[in-house]
């Protein structure tokens, strides 16, 4: 069962003068997506009132120093650093505002008279902050995508001000078919128990306690920081499968949509959901990226003969979109929340239903492009790619990778009696494969086709200036063109290091990339 949730509003003011002097609060600003909204927000609104960032303190500093030093320096600024050097200097320190906080705490973590000052001082709460982890432990998965939730609308409300939460067009779960900007219904067996109320959203305090209780179990058997992790995260997985979906960081968003929707009722809130999100297709330049994102996983474990076949559906949609629409659906979805009705809208960020992408296709231009410019991209690729990228169906490879698993596992003991060191190339292949499968293949086997007619139709009522200036239409991506020029180029400049460059690691770069991406185990999930 699905819920519609959207409206057809009348026309709103131009973006720019719906921003003009207005106090944003936005959560998550060392994300990949914040920043790019941020930069899009200073670049295009000259006469923002003030961008209040809410930061977690960091190993080096408070708010203020993460937000230097991750923020700041990024190279999402390069362009505006280029333009407008003094004015971008300028705007930062006067108009940008670090508090120290925790969003997952009461009140932020702050002390109640500076919690009610920061709420005097707000206009509109952007919630971009997340786990984006696919098998995270899920007490920490819960704590961020969800009971987060529970703070966040409670400063909306002190602050009186519409709520734009970013979640995922994956909260469908296991649902099929076609996905509209509606509250989904859970699709596993034990999610179908949950109750719905009459305005749409579910009751999920129960699930909530439930959760909190088997977390505590698990937690009350003790054993090793390593082991506990594993198994929090094992909890995770199999409970987010017995609710209907397919992973930790999907159970949880939905979770956090229906906290968000009971909380914020008879207010203004406004879910925004996006895809794959990827590097950016023009803004602030095209390619821009940071760290290494859901297909991009695959993709540089191809480069580095690390695996050569994956179980996937080629006939299926998969679903990218370029960060900057993303950042673009933000902030026409912030402005429309200043002007419009105290309603509760819910867009999707998509490229299915307008731009479809065969996953057969997109496997065909990246490895076409991979074979005949395999140089152009240094950092990306090692060595020439002799191999076809080959998909196989679930079944077949299950088979496959236990033949050769067992094969390559009595040829490494047979090596390792006669005296050689460490796991043969085969062994690691195997296990970079199955490690990839394990993360990815539900979304490598997509059946269904996400849909964003509300999104285009809210665009529309901005006209055509607030389109060309804030685009969101996955009409304009050309697949050839971003895939194999815009993407692998961003991928290869921005989310690699050079073979010859120090780790960055103790730099402060992200778990799921290190300084360049060489990490294949923990991309960043779909959002």
């Amino acid at each position: 069962m699905t819920t519609s949730i959207n409206d057809a509003a009348a026309a709103v003011p131009d973006v720019r003068f719906a921003f003009a002097g207005k106090r944003i609060l936005l959560t998550g600003a060392t994300g990949f997506v914040a920043k790019v909204l941020l930069e899009k927000l200073i670049r295009t609104v000259p006469d923002l009132g003030r961008v209040v960032l809410l930061i977690r303190a960091g190993e080096h500093g408070d708010a203020r120093a993460r937000f230097e030093r991750e923020i700041a320096a990024s190279s999402v600024f390069d362009h505006l650093r280029a333009v407008r050097p003094v004015w971008l200097d300028r705007f930062l320190a006067e108009r940008v505002e670090c508090v120290t906080g925790e969003i997952t705490a009461p009140d932020f973590g702050l002390a109640p008279e500076r919690f009610a000052a920061l709420a005097r001082d707000v206009d509109v709460v952007v919630n971009a902050a997340a786990s984006v982890d696919f098998r995270e432990p899920l007490d920490q998965a819960l704590a961020i995508n969800t009971l987060s939730l529970t703070h966040v609308t409670a400063f909306a409300r002190v602050a009186d001000a519409p709520l734009v939460h970013v979640s995922t067009c994956y909260v469908n779960g296991f649902n099929r078919g076609e996905m509209r900007e509606q509250v989904m219904a859970p699709a596993g067996p034990d999610g179908r128990a949950i109750p719905r109320h009459r305005d749409g959203w579910y009751d999920v305090d129960a699930l909530i306690a439930s959760l909190q209780r088997k977390i505590e179990r698990v937690r009350a058997r003790g054993g090793d920081p390593e082991r506990l992790r594993r198994r929090l995260t094992d909890l995770g997985i199999a409970q987010a499968q017995r609710h209907g979906w397919n992973d930790t960081y999907t159970f949880t968003k939905w979770l956090g949509e229906q906290v968000a929707l009971r909380a914020m009722h008879g207010r203004t809130l406004t879910i925004v959901r996006p895809a794959i999100i990827e590097s950016t297709l023009r803004d602030p330049v095209p390619g821009w990226i940071e760290g290494v994102k859901v297909a991009d996983a695959v993709i540089l474990a191809y480069a580095r003969g690390k695996t050569s076949f994956f179980p996937a559906r080629r006939a299926g949609i998969i679903d990218i979109v370029p960060v900057d629409l993303v950042a673009n659906a933000i902030a026409l979805a912030a402005a429309e929340a200043l002007y419009g009705a105290p309603r509760q809208r819910i867009y999707q960020c998509c490229s299915g239903s307008t731009n479809p992408l065969p996953l057969g296709e997109l496997i065909r231009l990246l490895q076409t492009e991979a074979k005949r410019n395999w140089r152009h991209y240094d950092r990306l690729f090692h060595a020439e790619p002799r191999r076809d990228f080959r998909t196989v169906g679930e079944g077949t490879f299950r088979c496959v990778l236990g033949v050769l698993g067992l094969g390559a596992t009595v040829w490494n003991g047979l090596r390792r009696l006669a005296g050689a060191p460490g796991a043969t190339r085969a062994l690691e292949k195997l296990r970079t494969t199955r490690t990839l499968a394990l993360t990815f293949a539900f979304y490598a086997h997509p059946r269904y086709r996400f849909h964003n007619a509300g999104l285009l139709a809210l665009a529309a009522r901005f006209g055509e200036e607030g389109r060309k200036l804030y685009p969101v239409d996955a009409r304009q991506i050309d697949w050839e063109d971003y895939l194999c020029r815009v993407h692998m180029a961003g991928l290869n400049r921005y989310a690699l290091r050079r073979r010859d460059a120090v780790p960055e690691a103790a730099a402060g770069a992200p778990a799921d990339a290190g300084a360049g991406g060489e990490a294949l185990a923990a991309p960043q999930a779909a959002r």
